[in-house]
């Protein structure tokens, strides 16, 4: 029986450590292709504040696929080998927009650029159904929220060092070669990235009891207190992704900061983030998922509110408060609301909990950076002050309200 024990023990920690060591080239794969270097190459490609709100959309709105893509994985005879593809298809697309300035002329950056980001997130709406359900099999219920705490933080360290280096390759060279350096490192860990994947285990799927896509979607839909919380959780990322996408649109192209400065912003984004991790992860081994959830709101309400600051403070040391506030808030939102579909809701039918989470929350947080593009465009005829700390700061006020009335209410019920 104790050989048993050890031998359970001993696998359940390699998951973790495998899931942790694909987690790094995960992350730096992303952090070169993301954040404000993926706004950065959208404003080199010749984008305006709507098309980087719509490209930045891209991302949710695919998300309501989710859906049917849970209903069709109950189907798989393997996780793993599937997910295994869609790796390899999501990193080739998103690596492919690298060579847009070298094959095409100019006025199909941005069209083609679309065409390809979409298609790679379009795959990663199969990635993030089949690896959700597949790392909440690997992670035992009872680690899941220190285990997350100190992997987001090891990955968060790595990726804020590389976003340190992206900044400074792209201030010591010229545009183009900047990215062309920043997609071949992607290229390397993203190929990295899916042998890594070869190495997660296949483990034995517990399937829906419904086999009719309907019946499959009303589980979720019927379960009150989850449809409350997402709903709100929904509206609340549509306040949120207002604002926040935009912010380096707001730094690079009205503050006129240079690419180091923001990228080291990032950094001290994701170090308050990383250093947060692991505080959440051992609050929520006593409090639950969506009391918590409660208190990351008026923290992230905060990071808004603070860019009015800008009519009296410093520029840099405003935006540095900004981004704390936002590493903290954000850090804790995001691995809470993990832990929420993975946790609060039932094995067998957890699928289709987070692709309908995933759905409704991505209409939202589509429209959220969408609308705000386009706001930033028309208030381009207003003061300056309006669109470089005006809007932030109304917008946190209104989800400062938001979050200490139906936040207070929703997420702390019971």
């Amino acid at each position: 029986m104790a050989y048993k024990r050890r031998r359970k023990l001993s696998l359940q920690r390699k998951h973790l450590f495998i899931a942790t060591t694909e987690g790094i080239s995960t992350v730096i794969f992303q952090m070169l292709l993301g954040g404000p270097f993926l706004t950065g190459y959208l404003l080199y490609l010749g984008a305006d504040s709507s098309v980087v709100g719509f490209v930045l959309s891209i991302t949710t709105l695919v998300n309501i696929l989710q859906v049917f893509i849970a209903f069709m994985v109950q189907k798989l005879q393997s996780r793993k080998w599937t997910l295994v593809i869609f790796i390899a298809i999501q990193r080739t697309l998103w690596g492919s927009t690298g060579l847009i300035p070298f094959v095409l002329d100019k006025e199909w950056w941005v069209p083609v650029f679309i065409i390809l980001y979409a298609s790679a997130f379009l795959a990663n709406n199969v990635i993030n159904v089949l690896w959700t359900s597949l790392l909440s099999d690997m992670v035992p219920e009872g680690v899941r929220g220190r285990y997350f705490g100190i992997r987001n933080t090891i990955l968060n360290a790595l990726g804020s060092v590389m976003i340190f280096m992206g900044g400074r390759i792209l201030d010591t060279h010229s545009e183009s070669t900047g990215f062309l350096i920043l997609f071949i490192l992607a290229w390397i860990f993203g190929l990295m990235n899916i042998v890594t994947f070869f190495f997660y285990p296949d483990l034995p799927f517990e399937r829906s009891t419904e086999n009719k896509i309907m019946p499959m979607m009303k589980k979720p839909l019927r379960d009150a207190s989850f449809m409350k919380s997402t709903i709100f959780l929904a509206s609340w990322l549509f306040l949120q992704t207002l604002v926040v996408p935009l912010y380096s649109y707001v730094m690079l192209d009205l503050l006129h900061i240079n690419y180091q400065t923001v990228s080291l912003l990032t950094v001290v984004q994701t170090i308050a983030m990383m250093s947060s991790f692991y505080i959440w992860g051992s609050l929520n081994a006593r409090y639950s998922n969506k009391t918590l959830l409660f208190w990351t709101l008026p923290i992230i309400a905060g990071s808004c509110l603070a860019w009015g600051m800008l009519s009296f403070l410093p520029v840099l040391l405003v935006l540095i408060i900004s981004h704390v506030l936002l590493g903290i808030g954000v850090g804790g939102f995001n691995q809470l609301v993990f832990n929420f579909t993975i946790g609060d809701t039932p094995k067998s039918e957890r699928p289709m909990f987070i692709a309908m989470f995933a759905a409704i929350t991505g209409v939202t947080s589509f429209l959220g950076p969408m609308i705000g593009g386009q706001l930033f465009k028309v208030m381009k005829v207003f003061p300056e002050w309006v669109q470089q700390y005006g809007f932030q700061s109304v917008v946190g006020f209104v989800m400062l309200i938001v979050a200490l009335t139906f936040g207070r209410r929703i997420l702390r019920e019971g």
